[in-house]
């Protein structure tokens, strides 16, 4: 039977005889095609499973191939995203590989796997395409609350019973959160310096925190030391990324136009200005900064 030679496959995967094991998974995929009565789930997790066998043999594009089948069957796997991610990267079509890793985190923002992917993406592609990489590529699919098995109760059925063994460690996942614990930390000592006027030292915490967790706060307070420390265009380049990665940050908007200002790109921070006060229209710091620019 399909399940018989599913499990079958599975085994031989575990043993490492990928040949084998795919071989298995497409007869189980014929059967069940031929009675005709096999739901999406069922081949979607076969041709993911394959997927897998395909990827350590080194067969990306027929990895490629098979995941996107699973994926029309059933839309936003985890696992035939993060298999047809890893095999784009490997054939180094990163901008594909970024996307995937991207709808996988909407779909589990949990998975350390999908986490590094990103980052390993964001930095190719800033080496291949440059600080514009972002216009480059294709859309990122929105993926529907209903998809997004973060929340969702886990299933009843015992973990791992028809999939592949996940290939990241339990250890990994530990230590990121021990990675966030000594981010915060670290944030939290930079911004005790800051109150005490120590703003190079606090820079330094900064600096350490975000090689951890690239965290929208901490760019933004490390921004107001490098203003205080007249290192303008640091600080207009922190509440840029403070800005990827929440567009609407009052305080980034707010510190990216003071650094424009010293720089006398007035045009460039009265934009800032004007942004912000879409968000908040009584900001009285903000109006004030505006009549400023409008007089330089």
């Amino acid at each position: 039977s399909p399940g018989a030679l599913r499990r079958a496959g599975n085994e031989e995967f575990r043993r490492g005889q990928y040949g084998p094991a795919a071989e298995l998974y497409s007869r189980a995929l014929a059967q069940l095609e031929a009675a005709g009565d096999a739901t999406a789930e069922e081949r979607s997790v076969l041709l993911a499973n394959r997927a897998a066998c395909h990827l350590k043999d080194g067969a990306r594009r027929l990895c490629v191939a098979d995941c996107t089948s699973a994926l029309e069957l059933v839309s936003f796997g985890i696992k035939p995203l993060l298999r047809r991610a890893a095999a784009y990267e490997a054939l180094e079509r990163y901008s594909l590989a970024y996307v995937d890793y991207k709808t996988a985190l909407q779909v589990d923002c949990s998975v350390q796997a999908a986490h590094d992917g990103v980052n390993r993406m964001t930095k190719a592609l800033l080496e291949k395409d440059g600080v514009n990489w972002r216009q480059k590529l294709p859309p990122i699919p929105t993926v529907p609350v209903s998809a997004q098995t973060r929340w969702s109760i886990p299933s009843a059925q015992a973990p791992g019973a028809n999939t592949p063994p996940a290939t990241t460690p339990q250890g990994e996942r530990d230590q990121t959160a021990a990675g966030m614990e000594r981010a915060r930390m670290l944030k939290e000592e930079g911004n005790e310096l800051v109150k005490k006027g120590n703003h190079k030292r606090a820079v330094e915490k900064y600096s350490e925190s975000l090689k951890l967790n690239k965290e929208c706060a901490t760019y933004t307070n490390r921004a107001l030391c490098y203003l205080t420390l007249k290192q303008y265009k640091e600080a207009a380049q922190d509440c840029t990324e403070a800005l990827k990665l929440d567009p609407k940050n009052v305080k980034a908007l707010y510190r990216r136009a003071q650094a424009l200002k010293e720089l006398k790109d007035y045009k460039s921070s009265i934009a800032d200005i004007k942004s912000l006060l879409k968000t908040e229209p009584k900001n009285t710091a903000a109006l004030r900064l505006l009549q400023e620019l409008n007089r330089a």
